[in-house]
C-alpha cells in the first residue's frame, strides 16, 4: 500500500465565528492510500481547540509510513486496529487514515461504504446550514443567502435569545442551536424555555465539556433536548453522557475514524440516545465519507462544501438539505481534483 499526505487550505465564503474561535481559512490534511491501482482518500482538518495542527498530523503519520506501506489492506476494522496503538494521541491523523482506507476497500470491492455495511438509504435525515456567530443584521443576511429546510445557529454572545427571535422572522425553516460549551446552568436553563416557541429542535453542548455535574441538572430541567459535542470525544464517551444529554454528535476527527464512529452510534443507539454526526467544515472528501453514515442517524451537520469558496474534490452532492450519492465512484464517492 502506497501512502500519500498533502495539505490544503479551503477559503471560507465568510468569516466563521463560533464562541471559542474565528477564521477565514480552514486547514486540511488529505491521505490518499494506493493499492492494487485504487486510490482512497481521507480527511482531517486542523483544529486550534483539541490542538491538532497539519504538521502534527503529518508528523503522526510520517512516524509509521513503514507499517502503513507495508500493510496489505485485507479489511478497514483490520487496519484501524493494527494503526490506532501507533497514534494513540492523534485521533484527527488517524481518522484520515482509516477514511481513506474505508473508501479505499470500498473502491476495490467495487460498492459504496453504505452498501457494503448493508444500509438502506429510504429514511435519510436533511442536513442542516450553519449560521455563523456575526452581527444580528448579517447573520439574517446569510440565512437569506441561503435559503434551506433547516439551520444550525452558532451562539455563544449576550445577545442570543435576540438573534433567534430576529432570524425566525425571516423563515419557517427548523432551528438548531450550538453554543459550542458558552453558557451556564441557570442560563442553559432558561434559554431553553425562551427558544422552544421559537421553533428550535435541540441545543447542542451548550456548557463547558466537563460540566457533566451541571448538565445532569440541565437535563432535567431543559424545555429542549440536548447534544452532546465537545462532551462527546470518544467511545467511551458515549455512555458518560447517558442521563445527561439526550444524544451525542459523534465527530469523525474527534473518535478515530469511521470505523470507530459506527461502533459509538450503535451504543447510543442501544442507549435510546439520538444520534448526530458533524463536520469540521471539511471538503467533499471528508463529508462523502460522513455521508456513508447517513441511513444510521437522526441528525446530520455536513454543510462543510457548502461553507468553502473553492472545493478540492467531487463526490457527494447537497441539494436543499438532501444528500446525493455518487453514482460513478464507490467507497466514499470521493475523488480528489486539487493537484496533491
Amino acid at each position: 500500500m502506497k501512502l500519500t499526505i498533502c495539505s490544503f487550505n479551503l477559503p471560507l465564503k465568510h468569516t466563521f465565528t463560533i464562541s471559542y474561535d474565528s477564521r477565514d481559512v480552514q486547514e486540511t490534511l488529505i491521505v490518499e492510500l494506493e493499492q492494487n491501482g485504487y486510490k482512497g482518500y481521507g480527511e482531517a482538518t486542523s483544529n486550534p481547540y483539541y490542538r491538532f495542527t497539519i504538521e502534527s498530523m503529518t508528523n503522526a503519520l510520517e512516524s509509521i509510513r513503514e507499517q502503513i506501506e507495508s500493510t496489505d489492506l485485507t479489511s478497514p476494522e483490520q487496519f484501524w486496529s493494527k494503526m490506532q496503538p501507533l497514534l494513540p494521541n492523534n485521533p484527527f491523523a488517524l481518522c484520515a487514515l482509516d477514511m481513506a482506507a474505508n473508501d479505499l476497500f470500498g473502491k476495490m470491492n467495487g460498492k459504496p461504504l453504505y452498501q457494503l455495511w448493508g444500509l438502506k438509504t429510504d429514511k435519510m435525515p436533511l442536513t442542516d446550514y450553519t449560521i455563523g456567530i456575526d452581527t444580528i443584521e448579517n447573520m439574517v443576511k446569510k440565512l437569506k443567502e441561503c435559503p434551506w429546510p433547516l439551520y444550525k445557529i452558532k451562539l455563544g454572545t449576550p445577545e442570543d435569545v435576540a438573534i433567534v427571535q430576529e432570524l425566525r422572522k425571516h423563515t419557517d425553516a427548523v432551528f438548531r442551536v450550538d453554543a459550542n460549551c458558552a453558557w451556564g446552568v441557570a442560563e442553559t436553563i432558561e434559554n431553553s424555555k425562551q427558544l422552544k416557541p421559537l421553533g428550535v429542535e435541540f441545543i447542542e453542548q451548550p456548557m463547558a465539556a466537563d460540566n457533566m455535574e451541571g448538565m445532569k441538572e440541565v437535563y432535567q430541567h431543559s424545555a429542549l433536548p440536548l447534544i452532546a459535542d465537545e462532551s462527546c470525544i470518544t467511545e467511551a464517551d458515549v455512555a458518560k453522557c447517558h442521563h445527561h444529554f439526550h444524544g451525542v454528535n459523534v465527530k469523525l476527527v474527534k473518535c478515530g475514524g469511521l470505523t470507530p464512529a459506527r461502533r459509538m452510534i450503535a451504543e447510543a443507539k442501544e442507549l435510546g440516545m439520538k444520534v448526530m454526526v458533524g463536520c469540521m467544515t471539511e471538503s467533499t472528501v471528508g463529508i462523502s465519507a460522513i455521508a456513508q453514515l447517513l441511513p444510521m442517524l437522526d441528525y446530520v451537520d455536513m454543510d462543510g462544501p457548502l461553507l468553502i469558496s473553492k472545493d478540492i474534490a467531487t463526490g457527494i452532492t447537497i441539494d436543499f438539505g438532501k444528500v446525493n450519492y455518487s453514482t460513478t465512484v464507490n467507497g466514499t464517492g470521493a475523488t480528489l481534483i486539487a493537484s496533491c
